[in-house]
């Protein structure tokens, strides 16, 4: 279980190589570890609220369009 810090941020999510990317809003990216269902919001902008798991790697807790 992550125990990094809680982040809630938005941005456009893409996939890359197979894993889910959050492109942020104002530059930088973050790789999120979230379940299948999230793919169906590909390409749309949404709100992630998870827990830092990595570098740049975040426990999606919460995934709704913005």
């Amino acid at each position: 279980m992550p125990h990094g810090r809680r982040h809630e941020i938005t941005g456009i999510l893409l996939e890359q190589r197979g894993e889910l990317v959050l492109e942020v809003t104002g530059g930088g990216t973050w790789r999120l570890d979230a379940g299948w269902k999230a793919r169906r919001l590909l390409g749309m902008r949404v709100k992630v609220v998870g827990v830092r798991d990595g570098f740049d790697l975040l426990a999606v807790e919460h995934l709704e369009r913005a």
